[in-house]
């Protein structure tokens, strides 16, 4: 794993870009950081790659499952990104009945992992994001968990575990 380059207090740079592709949508358009983060209140997290065994089994569902709750502490955006491209992730949110839920942010170039210092290499897959979850608030990272490298450790980047770090920030 590349050693993270960000860290609590930093600020996300407005110039990076996502690929969405929401239901209903033919072609994926591009989202940047800004537009994501600016003014707003977000949870973010990231995944080693949709369709892989915890990151459908847990990660996703579980964020799925907590949104209201999240959206209950103020949280405006709850988004799930992965060096995956968009039509991936659309197809991956809608088997998982996410129904708009988290907004699906493919980063098929790993820039926006990449520029963060969140990637890791991981055998058969490649080149992958680290699982991790972030409070972001108007582009300031208030919140940082990364998991430790590999595709299955799973102990801080969950829902349960970021709704008790908004509590504890007096959210």
């Amino acid at each position: 794993m590349s050693n993270p380059k960000i860290k609590v207090g930093d600020r996300i740079p407005d110039d990076l870009y996502f690929g969405v592709l929401n239901e209903g949508e033919e072609l994926p358009h591009k989202v940047t950081t800004k537009d994501i983060f600016s003014g707003k209140k977000v949870v973010l997290f990231g995944i080693p790659g949709a369709y892989t065994s915890l990151c459908s089994s847990k990660h996703l569902p579980q964020f799925v499952d907590k949104s209201d709750a999240l959206k209950a502490k103020g949280v405006d955006t709850i988004a799930c990104t992965a060096v995956n491209d968009p039509y991936v992730l659309r197809e991956w949110a809608i088997s998982r009945n996410n129904h708009g839920k988290v907004l699906m942010l493919g980063d098929g170039e790993a820039s926006f992992h990449g520029e963060l210092g969140l990637l890791q290499k991981i055998p058969l897959f490649g080149e992958r994001g680290v699982r991790y979850s972030m409070y972001v608030d108007n582009g300031v990272i208030k919140v940082l968990n990364i998991e430790e490298p590999g595709p299955l450790s799973y102990k801080v980047s969950g829902p349960d575990h970021m709704l008790q770090d908004l509590q504890n920030l007096g959210l």
